[in-house]
């Protein structure tokens, strides 16, 4: 296992870079590296930034109009995005409902929803958490009957992130209540504009309405909207979710928080207090450890081996981290990480008062906003469960 990047590995990180900054809208770039709110505008722009280049669907192999880069390209790619201040790509339409259109749908459903994803045009939201069934995910209750050529939908979903700007949803539904839970769940693909469908935000402690209930009041789907088969969706939802726990990991966004850390230390003047030092020098060294768990992986699927089966180890290690530097944010500034009016933050008023920077203000805001990491994509209790399982035997 060779963790060390080649010369042409470098020569690529170097071309991502240049390209990076030189289209990040600067105003955006601002916006990222102090935790401001970012509107739908950013984050879809960047998204149509990178699809004109084809970078969007930066994963995607060349058959379906990808980039065609190994796992090592991706990582610096994903990197060099971080670490530059660009937006996560919001992962549900090119992460993680794209590889399931290409794994298991028609040609005809590939051709038709695969080029909006890669372009950002279309704006994808996960139809899975429901309020009974959570990391339970196989008890979930949404319905879909098969009347002739459609699917009536009916029940609702919720904590649906940024479901208030969906276009499309992917949403796993009960189409038989034989057998074990998992095997009467289909996979459907859903107009979010289609009659009956509801969305009502809900507002979290850090006032943004992040996420969202969704309901389905006799919505019709069109049958040829069914991924693969019915009943077997449980299937290609496990194939997802892969994705999305590797995704959460988000080691490149720790990379850079870890610096903005630093810096409110020194602004705030603790960075002299060698006990709190220490807490950042554990913390880096957990996000280094987790980086060369993530290059190992790497390293293996370049190799050609099996990568590591450890998706719900990332999770976990990941989720625990982004805790840990928004906790130690806020110790770093005090009461000064305390106030959150959203109004005078949109005026600019943040960094006015004495002692006050400008990433001071949203620090309760990204706080309270973590909490939820080791909860989503199913819980950390239960995904150590699942680690010891498949990873320990």
């Amino acid at each position: 296992m060779d963790l060390a990047f080649t010369p042409e590995e470098q020569d690529f990180r170097a071309e991502v870079r240049e390209w990076v900054r030189s289209h990040l809208p600067s105003e955006i770039a601002h916006k990222v590296h102090n935790a401001l709110r970012l509107t739908r505008e950013d984050m879809q722009g960047w998204a149509k930034i990178l699809g004109k280049k084809g970078w969007l669907g930066y994963g995607w192999p060349q058959e379906f109009g990808g980039p065609g880069w190994n796992a090592v390209q991706k990582h610096l790619f994903e990197e060099e995005c971080a670490l530059a201040g660009a937006p996560r790509i919001v992962p549900f339409g090119p992460v993680m409902v794209a590889p399931v259109i290409m794994a298991f749908g028609t040609p005809e459903q590939q051709e038709r929803f695969l080029p909006g994803i890669a372009s950002g045009e279309v704006w994808w939201s996960q139809g899975y958490s429901e309020p009974g069934a959570g990391s339970d995910l196989a008890s979930l209750k949404t319905r879909a009957e098969r009347v002739g050529d459609k699917y009536i939908v009916n029940g609702q979903k919720t904590w649906t992130t940024l479901g208030q700007h969906g276009d499309w949803m992917f949403n796993l539904v009960r189409t038989s209540s034989e057998g074990k839970p998992q095997t009467g769940i289909s996979f459907l693909l859903l107009d979010m504009k289609s009659p009956g469908v509801t969305v009502r935000p809900i507002k979290l402690l850090d006032g943004e309405c992040e996420v969202n209930e969704v309901f389905f009041d006799n919505v019709e789907v069109p049958a040829d909207q069914l991924i693969g088969e019915e009943n077997k969706g449980w299937t290609y939802a496990k194939h997802l979710l892969a994705h999305e726990r590797t995704n959460i990991a988000d080691v490149n966004r720790a990379k850079r928080e870890l610096e903005r850390l630093k810096r409110i230390a020194r602004t705030e003047g603790v960075w002299d207090d060698l006990r709190f030092r220490d807490q950042i020098a554990l913390l880096e060294v957990d996000i280094v450890a987790l980086e060369m768990l993530v290059l190992r992986v790497l390293s293996a699927e370049k190799s050609g081996k099996n990568p590591l089966d450890i998706a719900g180890l990332l999770k976990i290690r990941g989720s625990e981290i982004q805790q840990r530097y928004t906790e130690l944010m806020m110790l770093a500034a005090g009461p000064f990480s305390l106030p959150f009016v959203q109004e005078a933050m949109d005026a600019g008023w943040q960094g006015d008062f004495p002692g006050g920077v400008v990433a001071n203000a949203p620090l309760a805001a990204s706080y309270f906003n973590m909490r939820k990491t080791t909860i989503y994509g199913g819980s950390n209790e239960v995904q150590r469960n699942i680690v010891a399982q498949t990873v320990l035997g």
